[in-house]
């Protein structure tokens, strides 16, 4: 089963994830086999830490609580909340088989998030979109419902980012500042 985890900063926490950053990592190799996805994310100034995302594949929902929760940042109070969901690989890929270059290489990136989707017609990127590195759905804990979308890509600026899903599908998309993330 495939989760989305993002833990969301809490503000002014950055002193605490800088005290915390080898506490993390050293808790994330621990996962590093069922790794789809992870990344810091950015507020608006490009440089601020805003949040952090993981994308697994776990056993069961448990196993995601134990991950999002046992996480030290979490654990220390680093974040304000966590969204956790299922989520559906649409790609079938992780962030480091993204083909005709490597998730690294030259471009800005984003995490694309749509909330609340009353139609279900992009459950693929848009044709002709380059630069999707991971596309997912977002669902409910039973897998039942699809409650958004979730992407993450390449593009020149967050407007172009948010291309990648169609604004009439949801009632709210985020789009935050990305880059791939793991030890340096």
């Amino acid at each position: 089963m495939e989760f989305l985890c993002y833990h969301r900063d809490r503000p002014g926490s950055g002193p605490l994830r800088d005290e915390l950053i080898e506490a993390h990592w050293a808790y994330m190799d621990r996962y590093e086999k069922e790794m789809i996805a992870r990344g810091p994310t950015f507020a608006d100034d490009g440089e601020t830490l805003h949040g952090s995302l993981h994308i697994v594949d776990l056993p069961d929902a448990t196993a995601a609580r134990t991950f999002a929760f046992d996480e030290p940042g979490y654990q220390a109070g680093a974040y304000r909340d966590v969204l956790l969901r299922r989520w559906h690989n649409v790609l079938g890929r992780t962030m480091w088989e993204l083909p005709g270059g490597r998730v690294g290489d030259e471009g800005n990136r984003y995490l694309v998030l749509g909330f609340g989707c009353a139609q279900h017609d992009d459950e693929t990127p848009p044709p002709g979109w380059n630069g999707v590195i991971s596309y997912g759905l977002l669902l409910s804990d039973d897998g039942a419902l699809r409650l958004g979308t979730a992407a993450l890509v390449r593009a020149p600026d967050g407007d172009r980012a948010r291309t990648v899903l169609s604004e009439r599908q949801y009632a709210h998309i985020e789009v935050h500042a990305w880059e791939p993330g793991g030890r340096r």
